[in-house]
């Protein structure tokens, strides 16, 4: 599935959850896409069960899977509802310091527009 970095600064449950997010965002795992049990991840990932436990839920909370009681946990379909505020507030520092990033390496605004335009173009076509 993928692999933690243990010499990271993240720890192994910011890895988990990024790393998820990441499989999820590139449409790798599919809405509605069972996902391994605790303690299948675990033993895959060699980690203690209770920092898989703890990144679902984190993942839950964000929205990006769900569990059903006796079934399993899933990848949760693209939300069509508001954004939670501070998650959006959230992102939109990471994008920001994204494109700062750009200017310093000397990109200007049309070249910046270039990278990131058919990304949103792309997600608005497959709507």
């Amino acid at each position: 599935m993928f692999q933690l970095d243990l010499k990271s600064r993240k720890t192994i449950y910011e890895q988990v959850v990024d790393n998820l997010k990441e499989l999820i965002i590139a449409e790798v795992l599919q809405p509605e896409e069972k996902l391994p049990s605790v303690r299948e991840l675990s033993k895959t990932l060699t980690v203690n069960p209770n920092t898989i436990q703890k990144a679902y839920r984190e993942l839950e909370y964000q929205g990006y899977i769900y569990t059903v009681t006796g079934l399993g946990t899933f990848v949760a379909e693209p939300r069509e509802t508001a954004i939670n505020p501070i998650q959006l507030e959230e992102i939109t520092a990471r994008i920001e310091n994204d494109i700062k990033e750009l200017y310093f390496l000397g990109l200007n605004v049309e070249e910046i527009k270039k990278i990131i335009l058919p990304f949103v173009e792309e997600r608005g076509e497959n709507k």
